[in-house]
C-alpha cells in the first residue's frame, strides 16, 4: 500500500504558516484541507506533491509513490492545445504513442463531451479548464491526487459531475483537498485537518462534523485558557507578597519561592499568547437607507452578449427592498451580464430598466476586475473618503492586508487578499443595492460564513450569482433559475 507519512512538518515563509504536522496518508484516506487565506494550503500541497520542501520536519514517500497535483492556475503553455492535446501531452514522451488510449479513457471517465475535446484550452470557460488540468492529473495515474481549489469557477452541474466522479469512478483514490466549498468537503472527504501556525488538528470526520468538533475543543480550550489566566494572576500575587516578606525580613528563601513562582506564572502566560491564535481578516457591511419600495424594475429586456445575440428574455422582474435575488443557472447563460446590464443602468438609461432615484450600487466583479490592478490598498481605501491615514492603515489591517502589504500594487495581493480588499471598499461605498458576481471565490470559510452574517443580518438588498451552496441557502430568499434563454422563478431555495 502506497503511503506519504508527515513528521513534525512545518514551514516558514514570512511568517510562520503551520508546525508540527505529523500524519500519515494511505489508502482510502480523503483529507479535507482547512485554513484562511494565505495560511499554507497551497503550500502544503505543494510540499506532499514533492516540488516545495519543508522548512521543518520530514516528509517519507513509500517506494514507487505517484502523486499529481491540481493546481488553481493553467499554464500558459497549454492554451493553444485542444482539449485533447493537453490532456494526451500529460502522458511521457516516450509511452505517448502506446499509450495515447489513456487519454481518450480519462475524457470518457470524466464525460467531456466530444465537442469540447477538439476545442482550443483557451476558448474553454474556466469551469471547463479545471477539469483539463484535472484529466491531465488523472492521465498519469496518481497512487495520491492533491486538489487546490478544485470548484473554483465551475458551476453547479459541474461541481456535482465532479463530486460523483471522485466518490464513484475514483472512490478508492486517496485525495487531500485544499477548498472553502464547506458542501464539496462534506460529500469527497472523511478526514479534516485545520491549518494553524501554532499546530495543526486532524478529525476523522468530514468538515461539517469536524468543525463541530473543533468548536467543542475551543470552547474547551477557552475554559483552560480562562483558568490558566486566573491561575496566573494568582501566582503573581503571591509571588509579589512573598518578595515583600523577603526584602523586608531579608528572608532568601522567601525571594527563591517569589523567583520561582513568577517562573511559573511567566510560563502560563506564555501558553496563553502562544494559544491566542490569530483573527480572520474582518468583513462587514453597511448599507444606506432607502424608502423606494421597489429597487428595479424590468419590463420587456432582453439580456444579450457582447456581440449582440439574445441570451435571457425578461417579461417582467421586480425587485423590492430587502430582497436577496440569487441567480441560478449554468456557466454561460447570461447571469454575469445581467448583473452587469443592472450595474450600466445604474449609470446611464438602459430601455426597460428602472432603477430606483435614491439607490446606490455596490458592485463586486468574480475576478475583482473593479480593482486597479496597479493602485494599492492604501489608496483604493482613501479614495473612498477623507479618512485619516493611520484609520486607512486600520481599516485595512482588519481587512487582513498587513501595513507592509498597504503600498504595494493589487495585483500582487493574494486571491483572498483582493476579495478582502474589494468587499471592504463595498463597506465604505454604503450602498443599498448589492450586484454580486460569485463573492466567495477566494474567500476563506470564516470569510463567507462573515459576509452571510452581514447580508443577512443587515437586511441587504442584492442580486447575485453563485455557486457557493452553502452561502446561497444562508443568504437567498429569491432563486431565480435561467434555462431556454427564460428567467423562470423558484419556489424554494
Amino acid at each position: 500500500m502506497a503511503t506519504l507519512t508527515l513528521r513534525a512538518v512545518g514551514f516558514t515563509a514570512a511568517r510562520p504558516l503551520f508546525s508540527n504536522l505529523s500524519l500519515v496518508i494511505g489508502e482510502a484516506d480523503r483529507i479535507g484541507l482547512v485554513a484562511g487565506n494565505g495560511a499554507g494550503k497551497t503550500t502544503l500541497l505543494r510540499c506532499l506533491h514533492g516540488t516545495l520542501a519543508p522548512s521543518a520536519g520530514a516528509i517519507t514517500r513509500s517506494r514507487g509513490l505517484r502523486t499529481a497535483l491540481v493546481a488553481q492556475d493553467l499554464p500558459d503553455r497549454l492554451l493553444a492545445l485542444t482539449f485533447a492535446e493537453a490532456v494526451h501531452r500529460a502522458l511521457a514522451p516516450e509511452v505517448r504513442g502506446s499509450e495515447g488510449w489513456r487519454a481518450d479513457c480519462v475524457l470518457d471517465e470524466l464525460a467531456v463531451p466530444p465537442v469540447l475535446r477538439e476545442r482550443p484550452v483557451a476558448a474553454l470557460s474556466g469551469g471547463w479548464q479545471r477539469i483539463v488540468l484535472l484529466a491531465r492529473a488523472m492521465v498519469q495515474d496518481p497512487d495520491l491526487l492533491l486538489l487546490d481549489e478544485p470548484t473554483n469557477h465551475l458551476d453547479l452541474e459541474a461541481i456535482e459531475r465532479l463530486e460523483t466522479w471522485l466518490t464513484g469512478p475514483a472512490r478508492r483514490l486517496p485525495l487531500v483537498v485544499a477548498s472553502h466549498d464547506r458542501a464539496f468537503l462534506d460529500r469527497c472527504t472523511n478526514r479534516t485537518l485545520f491549518l494553524h501556525p501554532d499546530g495543526c488538528r486532524l478529525y476523522t470526520q468530514p468538515y461539517g462534523r469536524a468543525r463541530a468538533l473543533l468548536e467543542a475543543d475551543a470552547t474547551a480550550e477557552a475554559t483552560r485558557q480562562a483558568r490558566d489566566a486566573k491561575e496566573a494572576a494568582r501566582l503573581r500575587r503571591s509571588a509579589q507578597e512573598l518578595r515583600n516578606i523577603g526584602i523586608n525580613s531579608r528572608s532568601d528563601a522567601a525571594q527563591v519561592k517569589s523567583a520561582q513562582l513568577a517562573t511559573r506564572a511567566d510560563r502560563l502566560e506564555a501558553g496563553l499568547e502562544r494559544r491566542s491564535g490569530v483573527r480572520p481578516g474582518e468583513i462587514r457591511l453597511v448599507a444606506r437607507e432607502s424608502h423606494v419600495p421597489h429597487l428595479v424594475r424590468l419590463q420587456d429586456v432582453t439580456v444579450t452578449t457582447p456581440a449582440g445575440a439574445p441570451l435571457i428574455r425578461i417579461p417582467r422582474l421586480d425587485i423590492a427592498r430587502g430582497d436577496r435575488v440569487v441567480l441560478r443557472g449554468r456557466n454561460g447563460v447570461g447571469k454575469s451580464l445581467l448583473l452587469r446590464l443592472l450595474l450600466r443602468a445604474a449609470q446611464e438609461d438602459v430601455p426597460g430598466i428602472r432603477i430606483g432615484g435614491s439607490v446606490v450600487v455596490g458592485w463586486i466583479d468574480q475576478h475583482m476586475a473593479q480593482l486597479p490592478p496597479d493602485a494599492t490598498p492604501f489608496g483604493v481605501v482613501a479614495a473612498q473618503g477623507r479618512l485619516p491615514d493611520q484609520r486607512v492603515r486600520a481599516l485595512l489591517a482588519g481587512a487582513g492586508i498587513a501595513v507592509e502589504q498597504q503600498p504595494r500594487p493589487i495585483d500582487r495581493l493574494s486571491p483572498g487578499q483582493r476579495a478582502r480588499l474589494g468587499l471592504l471598499v463595498l463597506r465604505l461605498q454604503a450602498p443599498n443595492l448589492y450586484l454580486l458576481d460569485e463573492p466567495t471565490n477566494h474567500l476563506d470559510i470564516p470569510g463567507q460564513e462573515a459576509l452571510e452574517r452581514e447580508l443577512a443580518a443587515g437586511g441587504a438588498t442584492c442580486v447575485l450569482v453563485s455557486h457557493d451552496r452553502r452561502f446561497v441557502e444562508a443568504v437567498g430568499t429569491r432563486f431565480l433559475h435561467i434555462e431556454g434563454g427564460m428567467l423562470r422563478e423558484e419556489d424554494q431555495g
